[in-house]
C-alpha cells in the first residue's frame, strides 16, 4: 500500500467526492456446493475431497487472516469475498464505488492438465457468477471465465456470454508455462475484438518466477511480475496488436513501476532485432501506450512520493493506471490511499474514475 493520502489537503472533486471504479475486485465461492449446482456432469463428480477440492497457492499464507483481511471473513464462517451484503457494505458502500469488476480466483486456463475439466469449470463458473453476483447489484461488472486451451471452446464461451450488458472482459491468467501471444491463443483476442470486450491477465495460483518457487512466499510475491512482463512481450512481439489493433489489454495486479524500463528496453532491442518479426511493424512501446493499461495494486512504496509520481509520467500516457482495491485480500487499498500526494487532483480522478471508465467504455463520470 502507497502513502495514506491526506483527505484534508484534497479539494473537491477527488477521492472523496469522486465516483470509484474498482478492476480488481475478487468474488469468492463461499459454499461448495452452491457453486457445484452449476457444474455439469462428468465434472459435477470430479469435485470432492478425494478427488479435487480447487486451486491454491503452494505456500502457506503468512499473514494474520492468510489470504484475505481478517475483518472480511462473514461471520458464517465462509471464505471472505463470499458474502455480497458484507462487500456491498464494507466496500461498495463505504468508499462510493460506481463500478467493480469481478475478477474471481479460479482460472481454469491455467490447468497444463485434462483441459475438458477446465472447459466444464468455466462454464459453470460464469453462471455461477451471473446468478449469484452479477444479478444482485448493478455496480458489478463481469469477466468471463475461459479455457484457454481449448481457443475454440473458450470463444463459444465469450460468443454465449459478451451479450450480457454487466460483462466486460475475458479473464486469463498469466501462465508461466507458454506464452500467451501464440497464434494458438488468437482466436480469443478475436472474439474480445469482435464482442467490444477487453482481455484481462490477472495472476493465477501456480504462476511461477523466472526459477521456479523459490523457498519462500516473499521471494515469489515480489517476483512474480515477471509473468506480465513475459505475456506482455510476447502478445507485442507475436504481433498480436498489430493483428488486432483494437484489442484492449489490462494488467491486472502485476504492479507497475517496471513499466517504463521494459519498454526502453524493449525499444532498445526492437530497433536492433526487428528483423526477425516483420509483422511487428511499430516501437513496443507505442503498442503498449495505445492498447495496454494496469491497475494500481499491489503499487510500491517509494520513500520519496515524487519519484513514483516520475515513474508514472516515464510511462508517457496519463491514462495507463486504473485503480483497484483487491478486495477481499491481505494487501488490499483503500481508494483515498491507494495514491501519495505527488499525483495531482487531475490525475487521481483520472486514475480512480475516468481511465477505467473510458477503456471499459462505461461513460463519463457523475
Amino acid at each position: 500500500m502507497t502513502q495514506t493520502l491526506d483527505r484534508s489537503a484534497v479539494p473537491d472533486g477527488t477521492p472523496s467526492a469522486l465516483s470509484v471504479i474498482d478492476t480488481d475486485v475478487h468474488e469468492m465461492i463461499g459454499n461448495p456446493l452452491e457453486f457445484l449446482q452449476y457444474v455439469e456432469e462428468p465434472w459435477r463428480g470430479r469435485i470432492h475431497p478425494d478427488n479435487w477440492m480447487g486451486i491454491s497457492i503452494p505456500y502457506s499464507w503468512p499473514t494474520t487472516g492468510g489470504l484475505a483481511r481478517p475483518d472480511a471473513r462473514p461471520t458464517n464462517g465462509l471464505r471472505a469475498g463470499s458474502d455480497y451484503q458484507l462487500m456491498r457494505t464494507q466496500h461498495l458502500d463505504a468508499f462510493n464505488i460506481k463500478h467493480a469488476v469481478l475478477t474471481g480466483l479460479l482460472y481454469p486456463s491455467e490447468f497444463k492438465v485434462q483441459p475438458d475439466f477446465a472447459v466444464g469449470l468455466s462454464q459453470a463458473y460464469n453462471r455461477w457468477v451471473v446468478n449469484e453476483w452479477l444479478a444482485k447489484d448493478s455496480r458489478f461488472l463481469g469477466s468471463i471465465c475461459v479455457a484457454a486451451q481449448r481457443p475454440d471452446d473458450a470463444v463459444a464461451e465469450i460468443e454465449k456470454w459478451a451479450s450480457h450488458p454487466q460483462m466486460v472482459q475475458v479473464l486469463l491468467p498469466v501462465i508461466s508455462h507458454d506464452t500467451m501471444g501464440r497464434d494458438y491463443y488468437h482466436p480469443i483476442y478475436e472474439a474480445a475484438v469482435r464482442n467490444n470486450l477487453v482481455v484481462g491477465f490477472h495472476q493465477g495460483a501456480n504462476v511461477e518466477t523466472a526459477v521456479g518457487l523459490p523457498t519462500y512466499f516473499l521471494e515469489w510475491h515480489t517476483a512474480i511480475s515477471q509473468a506480465w512482463q513475459c505475456q506482455l512481450i510476447s502478445l507485442v512481439v507475436h504481433g498480436v496488436f498489430e493483428k488486432f489493433p483494437d484489442l484492449r489489454v489490462v494488467m491486472i495486479e502485476s504492479s507497475w513501476t517496471w513499466l517504463p524500463h521494459l519498454m526502453w528496453r524493449f525499444d532498445h532491442n526492437y530497433r536492433s532485432l526487428r528483423r526477425e518479426v516483420p509483422w511487428v511493424k511499430r516501437l513496443p512501446s507505442e503498442y503498449i501506450r495505445d492498447q495496454v493499461r494496469f491497475t494500481t495494486q499491489p503499487m510500491e512504496f517509494a520513500e520519496n512520493p515524487d519519484h513514483l509520481y516520475q515513474m508514472f509520467e516515464m510511462v508517457g500516457n496519463d491514462e495507463f493506471l486504473m485503480f483497484s482495491s483487491d478486495y477481499p485480500h491481505w494487501d488490499f487499498d483503500a481508494p483515498d490511499r491507494s495514491l501519495p500526494s505527488s499525483f495531482p487532483p487531475d490525475i487521481r480522478r483520472k486514475v480512480l474514475h475516468d481511465n477505467a471508465a473510458k477503456f471499459y467504455q462505461l461513460g463519463a463520470a457523475r
